[in-house]
Formats: C-alpha cells, sequence, structure tokens
C-alpha cells in the first residue's frame, strides 16, 4: 500500500472531519462516540480535537483512509502514559499494514515526546482488533464490565497496555 502517513496540522480539518466521520459511520460498534456525537461539534471543537493531542491520518492520492490519534495523559506523574483513540482503517485495506504503519508512527511520535506507555480500550466483541494489538505487543491488562452500551446491551471494553520504553 503506498499511503502515506503524517500528522494532521492547521490545514487538515477538512481531512480530519472526512475521515472520523467515515469511521463513525463505517463501524459503529467500534467507539464511544457516534457520528451523530461529532455532527453536532462546533468547528473550534473538531480543531481542538484535531490539535490539541497528535491525530495521524493514512491518505491514498490525498484520500483519508485511515486515522489513529494519541491522547496523553496531562497530570506530571502520568503524562509518560497515552491512550490510543480513534482508530480505523478501511475495510478494503485492512491486512495491508496499513494499521500497522499507523501505529509505528504514533508510537514515534510518543517515544519523541516522552510517552513510555500506550493504551487502548477495545470492544471485547471486536476480536480481529484485539487480535491485532496482541501482534503488535499490546496485553490485556483488565476489563470493564458493560463498558459501552450497544443495541441495549452492555458490551465490556478490553483493556491494553504496552511499553514502548528503548
Amino acid at each position: 500500500m503506498a499511503a502515506t502517513i503524517r500528522l494532521l496540522g492547521l490545514g487538515d480539518l477538512d481531512t480530519f472531519r472526512a475521515i472520523r466521520l467515515e469511521s463513525l459511520r463505517a463501524e459503529p460498534d467500534s467507539f464511544a462516540s457516534s457520528a451523530e456525537d461529532w455532527e453536532s461539534l462546533p468547528e473550534d471543537e473538531w480543531r481542538r480535537r484535531m490539535l490539541d493531542n497528535p491525530v495521524f491520518v493514512a491518505l491514498d492520492d490525498e484520500v483519508p483512509v485511515g486515522l489513529m490519534g494519541l491522547l496523553r495523559q496531562r497530570p506530571s506523574k502520568m503524562a509518560h502514559r497515552a491512550t490510543l483513540v480513534m482508530v480505523y482503517v478501511r475495510r478494503d485495506l485492512r491486512g495491508s499494514g496499513l494499521a500497522s504503519r499507523l501505529l509505528d508512527a504514533a508510537t514515534d511520535h510518543a517515544r519523541e515526546i516522552g510517552v513510555r506507555q500506550l493504551e487502548l480500550a477495545a470492544s471485547a466483541e471486536n476480536e480481529a482488533a484485539i487480535r491485532f494489538y496482541q501482534r503488535m505487543g499490546f496485553t490485556e491488562i483488565g476489563r470493564i464490565p458493560g463498558g459501552c452500551i450497544r443495541d441495549g446491551r452492555e458490551v465490556d471494553d478490553v483493556l491494553m497496555a504496552k511499553r514502548i520504553v528503548n
């Protein structure tokens, strides 16, 4: 896959909005937020969510096809930790190595800013995502029973972490 991966910046609001809404519509069960939650956000909130923490996009001929964000802990004694958020790769590109490349870019950036541990929460029903993260060196560290409600059902969240200190 010839997609390029880069950090989103000031001029990328339309790109961010397009791929984030696509992700929420294409995989509604993979995210805690819904497309409706994000569609109603004012533009300054979109901009804040894109710039306050690093967000990486995969582009194929300038068309966004993947997304991954890092949400760094703010308290000084926890700033060595960051959570992967908004993880998405178009279905037809899964298995192409694109998710690994996004994760590598996010991991490299995290190390550069002093992060020592990456964390995430995945739906217990998303077995493909859990297997991917395990292949990438993440281990399950716990569960949140009924972490999300999907179609009226409580679904556990699987908590995973990976140390990235060299």
